[in-house]
Parts: structure tokens; C-alpha cells; sequence
């Protein structure tokens, strides 16, 4: 991990469809100034209201993804593979230009969106990262669910649990820890579903755009994909690059230990806006001193970045 923040070199184009609305989509991911975060552009909307800001204030109805949405009402949704890869390339600002309300499928996981970064390179900018450092235990428990994020001394850490009755998926439990730098199995881990659920998703207007080609699906003891999983942790791999890819939303890397049995986009968005309510619970940590001449306010706040 770079201590200074870090952007684009250059545009990256990606086309593709949306997992639930079914749209086909063209995106481009461009370089942003330092201090910008993550920020989405909606280029179908004409006007000085369709920027998105990525950031767990601006979550709604995180139910099967991640919906961002403006004080215009301006939404983006299934953001979660893309932030992921940011969070996990160490990209800071980036302005992401996209034609349609929601971020294009690819092939269900990460892996497009994290290997065009690296062919297209990085580009480190003048001003540091600035991470944040966990000083008490929040947890938040919603029946079986569960979630807490506890101090760890510089790196993060996800210890993650998946309870099913499929005889297949079962249940899993996987901890991930980001000094280990093995990341390729959690970005190249595609999102599933139960083969009996599709009705349902469907009858929500969701999973328009889902197939084969973009899903993991899963029947009794049985996947349908012709080529099965990629890994054997893969269905537990792919619900911690959500759970990265929603945490990217905070607008800063965080230290600490992340423990969930179930888990999911709402029990994470829900654990943040607790965890950043009070700032008793955290304080800004760095690898070594700011630049002379930088102000504490040269920093995004993870507060303070609503559109």
C-alpha cells in the first residue's frame, strides 16, 4: 500500500450489462485530482446534478447490491465489484462516467475491473493516504446476523462466516487479511445465487441481466456453470470482495478487524454509519508525517463528503 494517494494513468472503457436492470451499459473510469474520492457521473443526465458521491451516507435499499444515490435522486447501482477493486489497487480518485443507473456485471466478480487497472497503470499524486484507525469494538447483531469491527494495529482484516441449508454451500467460514497480498482469489470470486431463488429475484424486478456467463448458480448439490467454481473458497471469497467493495465506501482505508456471520450489504452499510457516528470510535493514521505546508482539512472527511 502506497502512502500517497493514487489515480488513473489513463481512461479505462468497459461495456457490459447490468446484473438486475438488464441494461447494456458503457463506462469509463477517469483520472480525478487528489482529495475527490470516488465520485460517479451519471452521463445519461443532462445538468449539474447527476454526480453520485461514493459513500455509505448515500447507500439506499442495499437489497441484493449497493445502491448509491444523490440529494437529486440521482441513482447508481451494483457498485460494490468496482469499489472493491479500487479499495483493493489502492485508487483514491477516480471520476466514473457511466450512461446507465447501474455498474455493468462483467463476468460477476472483480477481475476486469482490477486487471485493466493494472494494465493501464496508476499514477501517485502529491498528497498522502490517510487511513483510519479503529479504537473501540461496535457491533451490530439483527437476528442470526452479525457484524463488529474491533482496533487491529495497521491492517485489515475480515473474518467472515456463511451459514446455508444448500448441502453444497453450507457452512463457511474464511478470514481474509489484506498484509497477506493474496488477493486474487477474492477478486476473481463471482457473485451466486440458489437456483431456486431466481423466481423470486425476478418477481422483485431484479436479475434482468443475469446469466451463466455473470453468476455462480447453484442447484441442491449441484452448480450449473459448465466450468464449476474457480477456487474452493469462492462463494465465501466473493462475500468479502462485497464486503470490501462496501467498506471502500467509508472514503478511506481502515485498520481494524472485522469479525460477520452472514453478513451482507445492509449489515455493513448499517455497521459504518454507526461506527462513524461517534468519533470516539476511530481517529486518521498515516505510515509516517504529512508533507509541510498540508492541513488536516487537505484530507476527505468520511463525514462530511455528501452531494
Amino acid at each position: 500500500m502506497s502512502n500517497f494517494q493514487k489515480t488513473l494513468k489513463n481512461p479505462i472503457y468497459f461495456d457490459g450489462v447490468g446484473l438486475h436492470n438488464g441494461i447494456n451499459v458503457k463506462m469509463c473510469l477517469k483520472p480525478d485530482e487528489a482529495n475527490t474520492g470516488i465520485r460517479f457521473k451519471r452521463t445519461d443526465i443532462e445538468g449539474n446534478k447527476n454526480i453520485i458521491e461514493a459513500n455509505y451516507n448515500n447507500v439506499v435499499s442495499p437489497i441484493l447490491c449497493t445502491k448509491i444515490q444523490n440529494s437529486h435522486g440521482i441513482i447508481v447501482s451494483t457498485v460494490e465489484h468496482l469499489m472493491a477493486a479500487f479499495y483493493l489497487e489502492g485508487i483514491d480518485n477516480v471520476m466514473v462516467e457511466i450512461n446507465a443507473p447501474e455498474v455493468p456485471i462483467m463476468d460477476g466478480s472483480s477481475f476486469d475491473f482490477v486487471e485493466a487497472i493494472k494494465s493501464f497503470g496508476t499514477e501517485e499524486q502529491k498528497f498522502r493516504k490517510k487511513f483510519i484507525k479503529v479504537l473501540k469494538k461496535i457491533e451490530i447483531k439483527s437476528g442470526s446476523k452479525y457484524i463488529s469491527i474491533e482496533p487491529l494495529e495497521k491492517d485489515l482484516s475480515i473474518d467472515f462466516e456463511i451459514i446455508y441449508k444448500n448441502p453444497l454451500i453450507r457452512t463457511r467460514r474464511k478470514e481474509f487479511k489484506f498484509s497477506s497480498g493474496n488477493f486474487i482469489s477474492i477478486y476473481n470470486s463471482r457473485t451466486f445465487c440458489l437456483y431456486e431463488d431466481i423466481e423470486e429475484i425476478q418477481n422483485l424486478g431484479l436479475g434482468k441481466g443475469g446469466s451463466l456467463d455473470n453468476a455462480i448458480v447453484v442447484k441442491e448439490n449441484k452448480i450449473l456453470n459448465d466450468n464449476g467454481l474457480r477456487n474452493r473458497d469462492e462463494f465465501i471469497s466473493h462475500k468479502i470482495l462485497d464486503c470490501l467493495g462496501d467498506l471502500m465506501l467509508s472514503g478511506f482505508r481502515i485498520f481494524g478487524h472485522i469479525k460477520t456471520s452472514q453478513g451482507g450489504h445492509q449489515l455493513t452499510n448499517e455497521l459504518l454509519k454507526k461506527f462513524f457516528s461517534d468519533k470516539n470510535n476511530w481517529k486518521y493514521e498515516s505510515f509516517d508525517k504529512k508533507e509541510k505546508n498540508q492541513k488536516e482539512g487537505d484530507y476527505l472527511t468520511p463525514i462530511a463528503i455528501n452531494a
